[in-house]
């Protein structure tokens, strides 16, 4: 259910993104209906840094994951002690489970495009975590 999205994408486009999708965020997989969070088409890239409105640059976001994400294109992780800028995760490059893994509510980095993009979009975050949490008790929710 996307709620909110620019003019310019039209409901086949909307349609389209969503089925690819699974009907799920593409950052978190939590997916649409089970909570009352609305979802929204956004750029993956965004208009700003000159990012299309088209298929390939549009990805289905949950509200929390598509505020905290933004305009961000990468995020700072430190790592060996340095910090270092890591592209976030761009759900047309990279594959999702190449990336991330779940242990129960949590959602884990298994690369540090994983763990940044965690960190941005701020997918652990208690709050987040204690709904994923009742969302499985309530058996709405498999593994994530």
């Amino acid at each position: 259910m996307a709620r909110k999205r620019p003019p310019e994408i039209d409901d086949r486009l909307q349609r389209a993104v969503r089925r690819r999708a699974g009907n799920r965020c593409e950052y978190c997989h939590l997916p649409a209906g089970v909570h009352g969070t609305p979802f929204e088409i956004e750029h993956i890239i965004p208009r700003q840094h000159g990012g299309l409105t088209a298929l390939s640059n549009l990805a289905f976001s949950c509200l929390r994951c598509n505020r905290r994400k933004g305009p961000n294109l990468s995020g700072i992780l430190k790592i060996g002690g340095r910090a270092r800028i890591i592209p976030l995760f761009h759900p047309r490059r990279h594959r999702w489970h190449r990336h991330f893994r779940w242990n129960g509510p949590f959602l884990l980095g298994k690369t540090p495009v994983g763990r940044v993009t965690i960190q941005v979009l701020a997918i652990n975050d208690p709050l987040r975590v204690a709904v994923r949490q009742a969302l499985m008790e309530d058996g709405r929710l498999g593994e994530p």
